[in-house]
């Protein structure tokens, strides 16, 4: 399944690395893709595995705000 999650205060490479890292150290995440300008992050992974709300979580915990 692949999400597309609006995340706000994003600007540079290591927000998109950080955010990045994040996501693919849970269990069940295959792609994780950010577009800084879209402020956008494509996320493919196993719903059986992770929930939305954990891809939420990761991010949040990176300082990064998920409408």
């Amino acid at each position: 399944m692949t999400i597309t999650l609006q995340v706000q205060g994003m600007t540079c490479g290591h927000c998109q690395a950080a955010v990045t890292n994040a996501l693919q150290a849970l269990d069940g995440v295959s792609r994780v893709e950010v577009h800084l300008q879209e402020g956008t992050v494509d996320v493919e992974y196993d719903e059986t595995k992770v929930s939305v709300e954990k891809l939420k979580e990761a991010i949040e915990e990176q300082g990064y705000d998920v409408k």
